[in-house]
């Protein structure tokens, strides 16, 4: 993978498109650190992000929605009634 600073990018900028033609990546560093900023590639070799798996709940059963999926406020607070919630004053 070729490395260029962003200035060395845009000065040749041409070089990088060919390169990228050819199927080879660029790093783009960044700063007096050369810090890694981003990659240019060639469309089709990114990967796509997967869909996320929560580790903690892999095996561990199933999430069922029962009726509409909707719930009251009194079961959203875990109260009998609204009147046994206490505002919280500031």
């Amino acid at each position: 993978m070729l490395k260029m600073t962003v200035g060395e990018l845009k000065a040749q900028f041409s070089t990088v498109i060919d390169e990228v033609k050819k199927g080879n990546s660029v790093e783009v560093l960044y700063g007096r650190l050369k810090k890694p900023l981003a990659v240019i590639s060639p469309v089709g070799t990114i990967e796509k992000k997967k869909r996320r798996i929560p580790g903690l709940w892999v095996g561990k059963g199933e999430l069922t929605e029962v009726g509409d999926g909707k719930i009251t406020l009194e079961e959203f607070f875990g109260v009998n009634s609204l009147d046994e919630v206490k505002p919280i004053i500031i």
